[in-house]
């Protein structure tokens, strides 16, 4: 039995609302020293990437929605395969311009389709 696609939506979007809680009132020094949060960053990352490949798997266009969602997924995969050369710069700059518009887009969409089952 296939999940539910709003399921994966609902799990990108939660790991987004963290991210945003994780960094507010954060500025990069703080960031940058604090391995806590740097790892909890990414695994938020990680979780999103994973379900919006696992959304682009089971329906495609749904995924196709929003705003460039292979880049989650291939930062995922940078994330994961490529852990030991993780740059904290670059995480910090996705986080504050690419996942704004990728969060408010999951949301609309979100709100669209109605909370998952």
């Amino acid at each position: 039995m296939e999940r539910d696609p709003r399921a994966y939506l609902w799990d990108a979007k939660q790991a987004a609302d963290a991210i945003r809680t994780f960094i507010e009132g954060v500025d990069f020094i703080t960031y940058d020293q604090s391995e806590m949060m740097r790892s909890a960053v990414e695994r938020k990352f990680e979780i999103i990437g994973e379900a919006l490949a696992q959304l682009a798997r089971q329906t495609p266009e749904v995924a196709a929605r929003l705003p460039d969602f292979r880049g989650p997924i291939a930062f995922r995969n940078t994330l994961i395969h490529g852990y030991h050369r993780v740059d904290h710069a670059e995480v910090w700059y996705i986080t504050h311009t690419a996942l704004p518009d990728l969060h408010a887009a999951m949301s609309a969409l979100l709100e669209e389709l109605g909370p998952p089952e």
